[in-house]
């Protein structure tokens, strides 16, 4: 039984199902809790897409880590604005987009976390994370504020054989 946008799920969060069963939406509060809602989704729809462990890992790295910069950075952990997660198969890559409701960032003033001067801090690694582990990242401010972070994964080439029917 799946819920839909408009009905409510403990901790401030909702959950819709596209018609076609290849977009899941959630919204949610700005909360850390959420992560493992978020973490959840992500390996079931992941597992769907056809994924192996390793890349459910990785991806789940890269997603976790969007979100945590939406509800840290971008919302300020203020639990009035919402954070936007976006699950979308299609036949050859998975795309994942989170969307914050903060006043956003400059892409081009992120530090290279690689950087002697910047190895020993404890922040600032998380888009590095997600440009090493998925395929395409792209960050854009929203007009109506916030940032969206669009992470892309190409899905390995299946056969007819290796998919299972049930």
């Amino acid at each position: 039984m799946g819920r839909t946008a408009d009905q409510s799920c403990p901790g401030n969060a909702a959950i819709g199902m596209a018609n076609n069963g290849q977009t899941i939406r959630l919204e949610f509060s700005s909360a850390f809790e959420m992560l493992d809602l978020v973490q959840i989704v992500s390996d079931a729809f992941g597992r769907l897409a056809g994924l192996d462990e390793e890349h459910l890992h990785w991806i789940s790295v890269a997603i976790r880590e969007s979100v945590i910069n939406a509800i840290k950075h971008g919302n300020r952990s203020d639990a009035r604005k919402s954070v936007f997660v976006e699950f979308a198969s299609h036949p050859t890559e998975l795309v994942v987009s989170v969307r914050d409701q903060g006043a956003g960032f400059d892409p081009s003033v992120l530090l290279n976390p690689l950087a002697p001067e910047n190895l020993l801090k404890s922040s600032g690694r998380g888009i590095f994370f997600m440009r090493n582990f998925m395929d395409d990242v792209s960050l854009r401010r929203l007009p109506e504020g916030g940032m969206e972070v669009r992470m892309v994964k190409k899905l390995p080439e299946r056969d007819d054989a290796s998919i299972v029917h049930r």
